[in-house]
């Protein structure tokens, strides 16, 4: 502040001495003496003013500069203390939460150690009990353990049980009337007379010269006729009658066309025998595809490749139990395709797989393999959709996880056509073998007292051991034959297994 007066005062003086020089001068050329000292006096008088004037603006800026700087320094000092006063409370806080956290965590301490006595003094109270119990029941922990698992497993087992069979009955009340429902409804819908066929190919003969005519001299006749057909002829005892003989069923068709014709010409000789041979194999192929053609046609099976067709068609001459194979595979076609339509499933190409599924069967004797497998490589050779070939390959080896509704129905419309009664008929020693393991599977379980298989091997009626059956028992061991029948017996449609538990008591008024 007082250089800036100062400063004032300099520049004051010498704008006054700079007017008095010049005052002078212009006096001094008029009248030096008088004008100068005239010009001083008032010069000097001004600048006296000027300065007082000055220096009171100079204090009184001072003065409010002084003031300002005052206040400023009064107010930071006030903002000092309120922070200093602030931070002092948040220490004074922050003490006080130490101090409880150091509290909270001697109590902690403690308690931990009042459990960790407490968790030995337990320990040590389980041993004295498990040491007391030992020697009351004369049992070791590990024993005691295991005996305590098998009633733990034994109650899981019943509770398994138990849920297991409710389960069954709410699955049955629900989905047994509906299934028949549907089954019932495409075997309603589809019904045809089963004609038994025979295997064996007889060729009735006018007279008994005819057989000699037949063997030929030498038997060139009959060496010729079986090197050109592959099959045997059977000529025995049998009056106005030759038997044909064959593995494969079209070449003894062969033969017995062949053989009638000959026989109705009654020119036999080798060059006649290639012949008719030669004209039998065409008319039969034909026949062939014509029954082929006849079949898909019936199925309501379309866009089969020929190769397919003709396949279809050899089925015509091939039996299973009796049953002919292109009329089981049309059966199997419109069974399949009637419940897919009321499941709402793919009903092309449910029929499609259901037609062809056994078109295998006559390719066993070619190419090595279950017949299922065969089929499903051969008809995906011709340009089958996958789905098709699975549900083909499907109908008897299947995973239920991956299975299609399709390959499903497929296989229980298989099983219908061949399980209704009068569709097939077996030998009367294949069926007493089947009867016979039926009941040695059954026997084989322990607790088994004997067991029956009755309504022709659809249904095996099982009597148990009541002091060693219980109820829960009885449904597990049902559950048990039914797995290992499944797993090593070969069976038409479906085995019913039956157990029996009957207690009876007995007591005498004497």
């Amino acid at each position: 502040m007082e250089a800036l007066i100062l400063i004032i005062v300099g520049l004051v003086t010498l704008a006054v001495g700079f007017g008095a020089g010049t005052a002078l001068r212009q006096r001094r050329a008029v009248d030096p003496v008088k004008e100068a000292a005239a010009a001083s006096e008032k010069l000097l008088a001004e600048a006296a003013a000027k300065e007082k004037e000055l220096l009171l603006q100079a204090k009184d800026e001072a003065l409010q500069i002084r003031t300002a700087a005052e206040t400023e320094g009064r107010e930071r000092r006030a903002e000092i203390q309120r922070r200093e006063k602030r931070l002092q409370q948040q220490e004074e806080l922050l003490d006080r939460k130490t101090e409880d956290l150091d509290q909270r965590e001697r109590a902690s301490q403690a308690r931990a150690r009042e459990v960790d006595l407490a968790e030995k003094q337990v320990q040590e109270l389980r041993a004295e009990e498990v040491r007391a119990l030992e020697q009351a029941s004369g049992l070791t922990r590990d024993q005691a353990r295991e005996v305590i698992i098998g009633e733990v497993e034994q109650r899981v087992r019943d509770a398994c049980a138990r849920r297991l069979r409710e389960i069954e009955l709410e699955a049955n009340d629900e989905a047994e009337s509906r299934a028949r429902r549907i089954i019932g409804t495409a075997i309603q819908r589809y019904s045809s007379d089963q004609v038994a066929e025979g295997t064996t190919s007889v060729v009735p003969i006018p007279n008994e010269e005819m057989k000699g005519r037949i063997i030929g001299r030498e038997g060139r006749n009959i060496r010729a006729l079986e090197a050109a057909t592959g099959v045997d002829l059977i000529i025995d005892d049998t009056p106005d009658a030759v038997t044909v003989s064959a593995f494969d069923p079209v070449r003894r068709e062969i033969a017995r066309l062949a053989l009638t014709k000959l026989v109705t010409d009654g020119r036999i000789h080798p060059a006649r025998i290639e012949e008719v041979v030669g004209k039998a194999k065409q008319e039969v192929e034909a026949h062939i595809k014509q029954q082929g053609e006849t079949a898909a046609y019936e199925a309501g099976v379309h866009g089969l490749h020929p190769e397919v067709v003709k396949v279809m068609g050899r089925m015509r001459f091939r039996t299973s139990y009796g049953q002919n194979q292109l009329r089981h595979s049309v059966e199997v076609a419109h069974l399949a395709a009637m419940m897919a339509a009321e499941l709402g499933a793919d009903v092309v190409q449910t029929r499609r797989a259901a037609f062809l599924h056994d078109v295998g069967k006559v390719m066993t004797h070619e190419v090595e393999g279950p017949h299922h497998i065969i089929g499903a490589d051969f008809v995906r050779r011709f340009g089958e959709v996958p789905e098709v070939c699975e549900a083909i390959s499907g109908h008897h080896d299947h995973d239920p996880e991956y299975q299609t509704v399709e390959a499903v129905l497929v296989q229980a419309a298989d099983a219908i056509s061949g399980a209704r009664p009068g569709a097939r008929r077996e030998s009367v020693e294949h069926y007493v073998k089947r009867l016979e393991a039926l009941e040695s599977v059954a026997n084989s379980f322990e607790g088994v007292e004997k067991s029956f298989a009755i309504q022709a091997g659809r249904e095996v009626r099982i009597v148990v051991k009541p002091e060693e059956i219980d109820d829960f028992g009885a449904v597990r061991l049902a559950r048990d034959i039914v797995k290992r029948i499944e797993e090593t017996l070969q069976y038409p449609g479906q085995v019913k297994v039956t157990v029996v538990r009957e207690t009876r008591a007995v007591d005498y008024a004497r």
